[in-house]
């Protein structure tokens, strides 16, 4: 007995177009990869020739900290620092610090970074400018701290195993001249007052140093003035039209 097999008609099936993300779909997938990569987020419908970089949190640097620490990244921060640099279109650089400090190399390389910059730079204390803050806010060309604002200075300090030679503390006191002098050449403070509030006792419940609360900051030559968004925004704009008022405004 033969066994037969019907052919079955062949359709030739359509194509459809691959169905891709909008352009609106890889806006927001950008947006959101910014916020988680680098916390930075463009303003929709805005075009300035501004840029602003937050530097909050603690300031992470060779060693990668736990997760649930809040983190700025040196290898997220330095890459943006050389594309405002190198972007035509962006013509003054905000830095706004909301920091308890961190690792020492890494804000001294942020630091010399702005200060590098051959554009204006406006650094704005919020919340607090800590210890390796201190050097950051001042690496700009000018610096504001918010009145409620504080900046914590204070001696460096080494954590975990630590070599009990000669040698280490050494390594210490050269560390400590790097800040010092960084500091005291971009700002108005003597290096005299700043080893005064960093080795001042009776402020910290468990350490030496000085608090200092806005106008405090002003006061003892470290911050340029006391203020907010609108005035570092505002002087930022006379800086980056060559201290001449914008349209609209008075001269």
């Amino acid at each position: 007995m033969r066994l037969q097999y019907r052919r079955r008609p062949f359709f030739r099936k359509t194509r459809k177009p691959p169905s891709g993300p909008s352009v609106k779909e890889n806006q927001s997938s950008s947006t959101n990869q910014n916020i988680q990569q680098l916390g930075q987020i463009n303003v929709p419908d805005l075009e300035s020739n501004l840029h602003c970089i937050s530097i909050v949190g603690q300031i992470e640097g060779h060693l990668v900290l736990p997760p649930q620490n809040k983190t700025t990244k040196y290898e997220h921060v330095i890459p943006q620092l050389v594309a405002v640099e190198q972007n035509p279109n962006i013509e003054g650089l905000m830095v706004i610090l909301n920091t308890v400090g961190g690792d020492v190399e890494a804000g001294l390389a942020i630091a010399e970074l702005i200060d590098s910059l051959s554009k204006p730079t406006v650094s704005l204390v919020l919340g607090g400018g800590h210890s390796i803050g201190a050097p950051i806010a001042v690496s700009a060309d000018y610096s504001i701290i918010a009145p409620t604002a504080t900046m914590t200075i204070h001696p460096i300090r080494l954590t975990g195993l630590v070599v009990g030679v000669p040698q280490t503390y050494e390594y210490l006191d050269k560390m400590q001249d790097r800040v010092i002098n960084f500091v005291t050449s971009h700002s108005k403070v003597t290096e005299d007052k700043l080893r005064e509030l960093m080795f001042r006792t009776g402020q910290l419940a468990r350490d030496i140093g000085a608090v200092l609360v806005g106008h405090d900051a002003v006061d003892e030559g470290l911050i340029d003035e006391a203020g907010g968004l609108g005035t570092a925004t505002a002087k930022l704009r006379e800086m980056t039209s060559g201290g001449k008022p914008e349209e609209g405004e008075d001269a």
